[in-house]
């Protein structure tokens, strides 16, 4: 890869008030370590120790003590972690709760696009919670049975997804936007035996139906028995007797009863909680298997370490329970015992000022968002942010896709008034969370990472393996943590193909990293994304950050495409802001300036003007979907895409070039 130049100045410092009584001054005070470096050290060097004290430090209950913390015996890649334990997740989340003045807090706020509000404490979630379990087990539902979760983000999906914890039944997360076609073959792979959905979701002003879509799905799923429908909208419905059931219907037998006489099942440590399906470049969806001693409390540790959730703090995450997200902030916040925010509808409807006007009204204290939504809200200008009180927030937050500067310092100064740190996390669906974040204790600069999350012993590769700094390479971990996916469902030979073949007892995780002179490091997009253009290899991150620095370019996306003369040449797509034009000058001027800030070599063979690039619903640009689609190749799984219609208009372009 190229010399990496990327950096820029410090813009955020620490203040005492980020600091003092953090967790993470807390937790090094605990053990007697002077500063975060040393902490991270520490962490990587014996990472048993670490996850063994934050375990202590998150109070993690378990019904039977585990014996050993950690069992290497079959290898890194298939690490057991509190072998022998017995613990519920749902115990942790909720029921340790009761008897504690965090009983009364709320638990979850919630917000439709109506505008309805409801809120509910810990102690009523709880109640909620043992009632649905209640009556999955009236269903013959119970321990290993894989339930879906079909349903847009209101309070009764994360009811749903603690209910099947709670009696040892598997989550399967489906994203709300999915067609029938990808909830057939994630249900049918994993065997499912119950779907939880709704009869519709608004969005802008107007009802979408899902339920049918379930039912067309199901249709194709044999092992499937149960469908337990949310009235969200209030209209008609196709039917099906025996099979579907009202949510109404399924706690009314049950509401009567104290909530504490029904149990939580005690599952062991590494029982499977959930399978997390993400695309696959080719073939079916991957199935990240997770376990209730796994996920959950890695996105505790960093919700604690990273981000610094205290327990008098509203996270808003925008997103979708089918994201790692969506769980990640349910069992996050609860085992931390602070509070989560749900909207269900579109964040610039009925205005482009909606997310900003959520944050005045409930008083969120952070906010987490991806850069492609802020790229979108930042063309509106600073005037819709300008309307509302945000003084509440105390943390920004992001993930989904690198960062370029621009929007990157829009955000910072606009939206945080240049006080809030920007907590950028990066890791997948596999990791449980981050492999590089931000915090509350380290300087940032736009874009940056503060380094590797405490207990991630992250490092940057180059193509023979030696760890280096200063350039761009192969972002790795070399030691397993406890949140890492036990595997791919049923398939554990494409998981250690996936992670594990490049380097003896290293994960691989397939984005290009970088490390700065101030020790603050970069994600630059996939690896398998790289452009090699005459010898030189170069990111596509680095070319759209070029682009977007012209006000006309909104986004952008660049491919490497087949070239007789360089091996590759530069193909890029830009999605045009408001007020410009797609002109043939234009585009001469964006190849100018790739030019003019990369090298004459790297000037783009092609500009192309899109009016949007494909995207995954938590709005990551499926780079290797737009290199396919321009050269007419199969694009593999599209199911994640949030905008399939985009494919066939890029192939499109290819076809009408003379």
């Amino acid at each position: 890869m190229a010399e990496f130049e990327f950096g820029g100045e410090i813009v955020w410092r620490p203040t005492p008030e980020y600091v003092e009584g953090s967790h993470l001054q807390r937790f090094m005070q605990q053990h007697g370590i002077g500063d975060w470096h040393e902490l991270h050290r520490r962490s990587v060097a014996d990472v048993a120790w670490f996850t063994e004290a934050m375990l202590r430090y998150l109070d993690i209950q378990f019904y039977q003590p585990y014996t050993q913390i950690l069992d290497l015996s079959r290898g890194k890649p298939w690490a057991r972690w509190c072998v022998g334990g017995r613990m519920n997740i749902v115990h942790n989340c909720l029921d340790k709760w009761l008897d504690t003045p965090v009983a009364d807090a709320v638990a979850l706020r919630y917000e439709g696009e109506e505008g309805d509000v409801r809120t509910l404490t810990y102690r009523e979630l709880h109640a909620e919670v043992s009632w649905v379990a209640a009556g999955l087990r009236r269903l013959g539902l119970g321990k290993g049975d894989v339930i879906g979760l079909y349903m847009p983000m209101i309070p009764e999906i994360a009811i749903a997804l603690l209910a099947i914890a709670k009696i040892g039944g598997v989550i399967l997360p489906l994203f709300s936007g999915y067609g029938a076609g990808a909830i057939a073959t994630r249900l049918a792979d994993a065997d499912a035996r119950a779907l939880f959905t709704v009869d519709a979701a608004p969005r802008r002003g107007r009802a979408v139906a899902m339920k049918p879509i379930a039912d067309e799905a199901v249709a194709q799923v044999p092992s499937l028995k149960h469908m337990i429908v949310v009235r969200r909208t209030g209209q008609e419905v196709p039917w099906t007797r025996g099979r579907d059931l009202w949510w109404d219907d399924l706690l009314l037998p049950h509401r009567s009863t104290p909530p504490r006489l029904y149990p939580t099942e005690r599952t062991g440590a590494e029982d499977l909680l959930m399978i997390l399906y993400t695309s696959g470049t080719t073939g079916r969806p991957k199935g990240a298997v997770h376990t209730h001693c796994g996920f959950p409390l890695k996105a505790a540790m960093d919700m604690a370490l990273g981000l610094d959730l205290r327990r008098e703090d509203l996270l808003y995450w925008m997103t979708d329970m089918g994201w790692m997200m969506g769980p990640w902030e349910v069992f996050g916040t609860l085992i931390l015992g602070s509070s989560m925010m749900f909207y269900d509808g579109a964040p610039d409807y009925p205005d482009v000022d909606r997310v900003w006007s959520l944050v005045e009204r409930h008083r969120i204290t952070a906010l987490g968002v991806s850069p492609t939504l802020i790229r979108s809200l930042m063309q509106h200008g600073e005037e819709p942010v300008r309307r509302h009180d945000l003084s509440s927030l105390r943390l920004l937050a992001s993930t989904g896709e690198p960062w370029n500067p621009k929007p990157w310092m829009w955000l910072f100064e606009t939206v945080g008034g240049r006080r809030c740190p920007i907590i950028n996390y990066s890791g997948g669906t596999e990791i449980s969370g981050g492999i590089v974040m931000g915090n509350v204790m380290l300087p940032l600069k736009p874009c940056a990472f503060s380094g590797p999350n405490v207990g991630m012993a992250a490092d940057v590769l180059d193509e023979n393996g030696r760890s280096v700094r200063g350039q761009v390479g192969e972002l790795v971990v070399r030691e397993p943590w406890i949140g890492m996916t036990r595997g791919f469902w049923r398939d554990p030979q494409r998981y250690i193909e996936t992670y594990w073949s490049r380097w003896p007892d290293v994960w691989v995780h397939g984005d290009w990293a970088a490390v700065d002179e101030d020790g603050l490091w970069y994600i630059l997009g996939r690896s398998d994304d790289t452009i090699k253009i005459a010898g030189k290899r170069l990111g596509p991150a680095e070319v759209e950050t070029v682009l977007v620095q012209h006000p006309a370019v909104a986004e952008a996306g660049a491919i490497g495409v087949p070239d007789e003369l360089k091996g590759q040449a530069l193909v890029v797509f830009c999605v045009l802001a408001p007020g410009y034009a797609a002109t043939d000058g234009l585009a001469e001027e964006l190849r100018s300036l790739v030019a003019e800030e990369m090298g004459k070599p790297m000037s783009p063979k092609a500009v192309y003007f899109v009016p949007d690039l494909p995207k995954t619903r938590n709005a990551k640009i499926m780079r290797r979907v737009l290199r396919a689609a321009y050269l007419g190749e199969p694009a593999g799984d599209l199911s994640a895409l949030v905008n399939p219609e985009v494919v066939d208009q890029i192939r499109a372009l290819r076809s009408s070039q003379p």
